[in-house]
Formats: C-alpha cells, structure tokens, sequence
C-alpha cells in the first residue's frame, strides 16, 4: 500500500458483505507486483456494510452511500475519491488466486493508444471454465454480440492478447486520463449496459480496448444463471433501446429502434405470456416505455 498507488481497486457491497470479504482478502493476499488501494462503495445495504468492513480491514477505503445509485454510480463515487493511476472496477463477487496485475498495467503501457482492458475471466464454480476472453462486435440494429471463450475449457486456445470492442464490466482497468477525457461510467442505465457504452465512448474517443491472458479473474456468476427476472428483464429491454439511441445514428438507430420496440419485444413478450410468465410481459413493454420515452443525457465529457 502507497500514497500513490499505480492501481485503484474499486468495488461495489450491496448486500454482499462475505463476497466482499472474500475478494479484499484474496487481493491482499496475492498482489505484490503492483502498488495498490482497495476502495469498497456500501451501495445503501441492508446493513451499514462501510463500517463493518473498515473495522475487519482497516487498510481499506470505504465510502457509504444513502441510496443505491446502480452499478455506474457506485461506481463513480469511488472513482471520485480513487488516487490510483489506473482505476480498476471489480466486482465483489470475483477473487483471485495469482498475482497478474503487472501483466494489465504493461498491456497498458505498451502504447498510448490503448485505454483499458479487461483479464481473463472464469467461473468460480467447477469446472472454472471460461466466461470472457474479449467480446465480438456489436451487430448495428439487432445490438447483439457474445464473449469469446464462453463455457469452454481453459486449455491454452484464448490465451493470446487482442483487441476487444468491449470490456468486462467484472474486471476492468482503465488509464486515469481515459476517465478524464471520455467522462464517469453514464448513470442513465443503472444495471445493464453502463460499461458497453462506456467502451464505446472510450473507442469512439480514439482508444483501444484489450483483453489480456496473463491475469484471471474468478466470478462467483453462475454459467448457468437464470434469466426469469423482472428486475433484469426491464433493464436490458430498457437499455438496449438507450444504447441505442446514444450511440447508433442515422438509419441504423431508426432501425434498431424499431426492431427492439417491436419484432424484439413482440417476441420475448409473447414467449413469456404463453408460459404464464405475466409478470415478465409487462416488464418487457415497461422496458419499452422506459426506453423509447426516457429522455438519454447527451454524451458529454
């Protein structure tokens, strides 16, 4: 630990405290590569998990905030209290077993045209096998794209650094002087979709995004993660239709517009209703108001 660490690592405790736990400890325990801070955001648990966690771990920053602010808000409050020169956003329900964090900082150093990266990430769970080794472009009205490597064995064949369109919002490292040029992670999606646009502001401001072997991460997400949920199915209908609108132009958003309202929502609404799954319907058409409706921020610095 420093004054001025070279990496900020911030995370965000939302009812999460034992993953939280897990996570500070593995980073204490294996990072000695790189200089370091550990900030830790309370988004308004239950329980006042800022305190609780400064007591087990006196080392560490932590920050409560009153109200749930999302994954982008908690997110931005500890980067505006970060002394790191690169901030790294990690969930708190990763961990990590070996020290490669002097692997991230080199890719990021190796040119100035390259803005962030993201590790290599794996499921915790057995068999551990791949979630993310980069991303595929996004198709321009259907807004649709895959993580390279998903379920597959880590065997050696995603072990080569490229560039990636996206990042991994689970881990990711970014130069402070990227932050500063492109702006906070946007606020206006709240769950969903924050670090995507964020990306491609990053691209579209000129710098390179990358994914990088050497260092892995473990996520707690399941593979098999369930995705009968009210709570997710508004914010993807919702933000995807945001995304859209603030970062597609001319023809492709006019048609991206209207395919998530209408072939996209007229689908996944009727797949819900026939399996009695109401609830689910009205989330996605709610997704639809909200994302037609809400007014986007224009992207500022």
């Amino acid at each position: 630990m420093t004054d001025r660490p070279q990496i900020s690592f911030i995370t965000i405790c939302y009812n999460g405290f034992n993953d939280t736990c897990e996570l500070i400890e593995s980073l204490e325990k294996n990072i000695h590569s790189v200089s370091y801070e550990i900030i830790v955001v309370d988004n308004a648990s239950r329980a006042d998990e800022a305190i609780a966690i400064s007591k087990c771990y006196p080392n560490v920053i932590t920050l409560r905030s009153k109200a749930n602010l999302g994954f982008s808000g908690g997110n931005n409050l500890g980067i505006r209290i970060a002394k790191g020169k690169y901030i790294f956003l990690i969930n708190n329900d990763t961990y990590i077993e070996t020290d490669g964090f002097h692997s991230l900082v080199e890719r990021l150093e190796s040119r100035p045209e390259i803005g962030a990266v993201s590790p290599k990430i794996r499921f915790a769970f057995p068999p551990q096998n791949i979630q993310f080794t980069g991303f595929t472009p996004l198709t321009p009205i259907t807004l649709r794209n895959s993580p390279i490597g998903f379920g597959h064995i880590d065997d050696g064949r995603f072990d080569t650094p490229h560039p990636s369109p996206y990042l991994h919002g689970a881990a990711m490292i970014i130069k402070r002087e990227v932050i500063e040029k492109v702006g906070l992670m946007p606020e206006i999606y709240f769950l969903y979709y924050e670090e995507m646009d964020w990306c491609t502001q990053m691209t579209n401001a000129g710098y390179e995004l990358w994914y990088e072997p050497r260092c892995t991460i473990f996520h707690k997400e399941s593979q098999s993660t369930g995705q009968l949920s009210k709570l997710r199915t508004y914010y993807m209908t919702r933000n995807r239709l945001l995304y859209a609108r603030r970062n597609r132009t001319g023809s492709h958003r006019l048609l991206s517009i209207l395919y998530q309202s209408t072939i996209a929502a007229g689908k996944n609404s009727l797949q819900f209703a026939l399996k009695g799954h109401f609830d689910l319907f009205f989330a996605v058409w709610k997704g639809i108001i909200g994302g037609v409706f809400l007014t986007p921020p224009t992207i500022t610095k």
